[in-house]
């Protein structure tokens, strides 16, 4: 049955070689699921299992046991994989003997050396220690290995002070390449050694000679005397001169001994301090170490010289102890100290706050550093900002007094110079060239070509906004990743040692969520708060516009800073989601882009209406074939321009709300869209009613492409009141049928609401003006041609009543017919399309004058009458094509005034005198022939 895993593969170990209980990283493949998975560990042939620490499928970390292979493999086995394979081996180095002497980067206890002179184990000082070098040559390590050696000589050692001492292995290691000469000057130097020694025992011998020979000469005394006397009172007397020979013995003995035992007290003491001394140099040279490592900024090796001090001294009872172990606290709080200092130091790494807080962790700094050091960075990351905004506030004020001097000085400069004409008026004034500048620098939402160095010339605020937006991004996420560390632990170890640590940590962390969570929304407040005090200081309260305002808005930004802004905080708002901060934190900053977008539309919107406004100043009047001049296709470019300068703002980014969901904003949009449209029906009125004093012909050309049959338009320098209304009514047409209704789509497609009613209000409006400039053009043209009936009726005291035979149509319908005509060709020249509505309704008023006029006649001859109808029906037949029900209700009524021809010869008169008339003015009634009417209608 196959297993669900592969079996374990070790790829690498680090390091690869050590002595026994050296900590190993062990990196591969498939090493366990768990810690549970883990079953098995082996390096060298020895079981390290118990050492083993799972920290992924790719990594273990454990220590090496004293295995009895000097190279091995690195053995995984896990319940998933089964047993594994290495691909790389562990070399067991075994560990170098040091000496009490010797140099060592470790600590090392102390060794008990076996005593050929007691029998037994005991612990010698180190200067009475035999020489490291018995021989008195130079030694020559050999390059043996240690394993043949050991084979070579079973159970014994190269150590002399070894009981298993042997000679020729310490000779092959040390001595394996040194000279026979060499050898022999060995030889003398251990038999001076060996005479050395027997030379001090002769002499403390000699030294006590004196003393022995007085010991016998007093004893054989008292054996002679003894035998003399044989008595008791000579036993007693002689018991009591042998005292007095042993008491005087004794001092005597003592004087002679008194200076060198006093000596070897000394030594002794001497000895047992300078032993103490080397035995314990690592405490009293600790404090001055401390300081040379604090200034070398090896806080590492301060603390762990601290912690080894600590466990060896920290409960001491020596009084010595006390005052170095006391030298060295108060070292260590001035570290303390000293690193709480360079913790809340700003501006500082992430990497060395993290640092810094390990290191007075492990020294068990009081408090909590890196809740501290959390604060300090909240302070300085509100004062960077609010500093930030200080400095351009004072930035611009410096410049607004800049430019004042500045202008006073052209000023000066252009009245006192000797080429300025004060009677000329072709030059601009100061005050009128810095209000030209003035509107050109201010954003016209579709203004081409944009200066390439439009970055340099940004105003201030949208500086600030970028340069406070950058701050923020730049010192946040450190700030965020710092508290992530606090949060998970990994502030006191990145291998996930010192648990009780890291408990603590996550547990204070828990307890000053709240804390952290009002930092950061109070960096996220002041961060909006100071970029609406500078774009938006409208919508902030009036205790806030002291502490997050306080800059001249002498105009407000246009629409395309706007724009620029809004990408820049939208920019802003991604770095900060990407460091996964809650959205509820970030929610302030969408509401913020949110008001910056409505801003946005509402300020390009009525710029829009400012550059529509001028329009008018570019107005050319050249009519194209359509009867329509540039104004219609400069109105429409304007709005399609400002709505796509708006794209950007009006497109939703992940997170953010519709710009439209608001109803007020919705409303304002509408009446500021609605604003718009007026304006241009308002320039429209103005450019057509403007007086012929006002009008600008000094930009004036001809269109060579629009067919100008009767060169009326083009031949004067200025067109008059009547063809400016015919110019203005096609372009209304044109605006009502086309352009409308192209600007509603755009709207449509770019998500605005209540296009239905920006479109149902434009349209009444310019329907109204339409009908407005129609009727006014209708009474210019139609009047005189009206009025001119009657008094042409009339003409010579002509009277109904009395009348001579027609002999066809008199002069005055024909001057009438002459005026139609000449109203037709002026519309025509203009826009044919205008024709027959124009036509239709001049024909309307003559018809209705012409009813009128003959509905006054009390009665008519039957000569008057042939002549009544003559005039009637040659006016009705001529302008047929134009007849609407209207006229030809008049003319019904005009015919039905007359009285009706009785006679078939008034009908064939009447019938011939039309004829007449339509034949000698055929060329004059051309333009009233249907196929006129057809083309016009094409």
């Amino acid at each position: 049955m196959s297993r669900a895993r592969q079996p374990p593969l070790v790829t690498g170990i680090s390091p690869n070689e050590g002595i026994s209980w050296t900590k190993v990283t062990i990196r591969g493949e498939n090493l366990g699921t768990g810690p549970t998975d883990l079953i098995g560990l082996t390096i060298c042939g020895h079981n390290c299992l118990l050492t083993a620490e799972w920290m992924s499928a790719s990594k273990i970390v454990c220590r090496v046991g004293q295995a009895k292979n000097d190279k091995g493999d690195i053995i995984v086995t896990t319940k998933s994989g089964g047993k594994g394979t290495s691909t790389v081996s562990f070399k067991l180095l075994k560990p170098e003997k040091i000496g009490i002497l010797d140099q060592s980067a470790v600590w090392v206890d102390e060794m008990n050396y076996y005593d050929m002179r007691t029998d037994r184990n005991k612990g010698i000082p180190p200067l009475s220690l035999r020489p490291a070098n018995p021989l008195g040559i130079e030694i020559d390590k050999g390059r043996f290995p240690q394993k043949d050696l050991e084979a070579l000589f079973p159970g014994m050692s190269a150590d002399f002070t070894s009981e298993n001492f042997s000679a020729a292995w310490y000779l092959i290691e040390n001595h394996s390449t040194t000279s026979f000469d060499q050898l022999k000057t060995a030889v003398v130097n251990l038999k001076k050694q060996a005479n050395k020694k027997n030379e001090g025992s002769l002499a403390y011998v000699k030294g006590g000679l004196s003393t022995f020979f007085e010991a016998q000469d007093a004893l054989s005394a008292i054996h002679q005397k003894l035998e003399a006397d044989g008595t008791e009172k000579v036993e007693g007397s002689m018991t009591q001169k042998l005292e007095n020979v042993l008491n005087r013995a004794s001092n005597t003995a003592d004087t002679l001994f008194q200076e060198v035992l006093g000596r070897k007290d000394k030594a002794d003491s001497t000895r047992n301090a300078l032993n103490v001394l080397q035995r314990f140099k690592f405490l009293f040279n600790l404090p001055l170490n401390i300081e040379r490592n604090i200034q070398k900024g090896d806080y590492d090796v301060v603390i762990n010289d601290y912690e080894k001090a600590k466990s060896l001294f920290g409960k001491t009872e020596v009084q010595v102890f006390k005052k170095y172990y006391a030298e060295v606290e108060t070292r260590i709080e001035a570290l303390r100290e000293l690193l709480l200092d360079k913790l809340l130091e700003t501006p500082s790494t992430l990497h060395d706050q993290k640092r810094y807080i390990r290191y007075l962790s492990d020294l068990h700094a009081p408090g909590d550093p890196a809740w501290q050091c959390i604060g300090a960075q909240h302070q300085w990351i509100l004062q960077l900002m609010h500093n930030c905004k200080e400095s351009y506030v004072k930035e611009q004020k410096g410049k607004d007094i800049f430019l004042v001097f500045l202008y006073i000085y052209i000023c000066n400069s252009l009245l006192h110079s000797p080429m300025l004409d004060l009677d000329s008026d072709a030059r601009p004034s100061p005050i009128g060239h810095l209000s030209q500048t003035a509107s050109l620098k201010r954003g016209s939402s579709f203004q081409s070509g944009r200066d390439d160095a439009w970055r340099y010339k940004a105003p201030q605020q949208v500086v600030f906004v970028e340069k406070l937006t950058k701050l923020v991004v730049s010192q946040l996420p450190n700030f965020w990743k710092l508290w992530i560390s606090y949060v998970n632990g990994s502030l006191f170890s990145e291998t996930a040692e010192k648990s009780g640590q890291m408990e603590r940590s996550k547990k204070n962390a828990r307890q000053r969520q709240n804390d952290f969570k009002k930092m950061i929304q109070e960096v996220m407040h002041s961060l909006v708060k100071l970029i609406r005090g500078a774009l938006l200081p409208f919508s902030l309260r009036e205790g806030e516009s002291r502490q997050y305002g306080g800059w001249e808005m002498k105009s407000e930004l246009s629409g395309q800073w706007l724009t620029h802004v809004i990408q820049t905080v939208r920019l802003s708002s991604e770095s900060l989601t990407a460091l996964e901060i809650p959205n509820d934190m970030l929610q302030i900053i969408q509401d913020l882009i949110l008001d910056l977008r409505v801003r946005c539309i509402i300020v390009t919107l009525q710029h829009t209406a400012e550059d529509i406004k001028r329009l008018a100043e570019k107005e050319d009047w050249v009519v194209d074939n359509e009867g329509l001049t540039s104004l219609p296709s400069q109105f429409e470019q304007c709005i399609i321009h400002s709505l796509q300068s708006l794209k950007t703002v009006l497109d939703c980014k992940p997170g953010e709300a519709s710009v439209f969901q608001q109803q007020k904003t919705q409303e304002d949009v509408c009446q500021i869209s609605i604003g718009i449209m007026q304006v241009f029906i308002d320039c429209l009125e103005q450019l057509s009613t403007k007086p012929d004093g006002d009008i600008d012909t000094a930009h004036l050309s001809v269109d060579v492409s629009s067919p100008d049959l009767f060169g009326s338009i083009h031949e004067d320098s200025s067109l008059s009141s009547e063809q400016r209304l015919l110019i203005a009514l096609s372009n209304c047409r044109y605006l009502e049928r086309h352009t409308f209704l192209n600007i509603a789509e755009h709207f449509e497609k770019h998500g605005f609401q209540g296009v239905e009613k920006i479109t149902q209000v434009s349209m009444e409006s310019l329907k109204e003006l339409d009908q407005r400039l129609f009727e006014m053009y209708i009474e210019f043209k139609a009047d005189p041609i009206v009025g001119s009936l009657e008094p042409g009726i009339y003409a010579g005291y002509f009277d109904w009543k009395d009348c001579l035979v027609p002999a066809g149509v008199r002069n005055y319908l024909k001057e009438a017919l002459v005026n139609i005509i000449a109203v037709h060709a002026e519309v025509f020249t203009i826009s044919k399309d205008l024709v027959p509505r124009v036509m239709s309704r001049v024909v309307e008023a003559v018809s209705e004058e012409l009813s009128r006029l003959m509905q006054c006649v009390s009665s008519f001859s039957k000569n008057g009458a042939l002549q009544a109808r003559l005039e009637i029906c040659a006016l009705r037949d001529t302008v047929a094509i134009y007849l609407t029900p209207e006229s030809n209700s008049s003319f019904k009524q005009a015919l039905e005034a007359l009285p009706q021809l009785s006679s078939g010869t008034d009908k064939k008169l009447l019938e011939e005198l039309l004829n007449k008339f339509k034949s000698s003015m055929h060329l004059q009634l051309t333009c009233f022939q249907a196929s006129s009417s057809a083309m016009m209608k094409t």
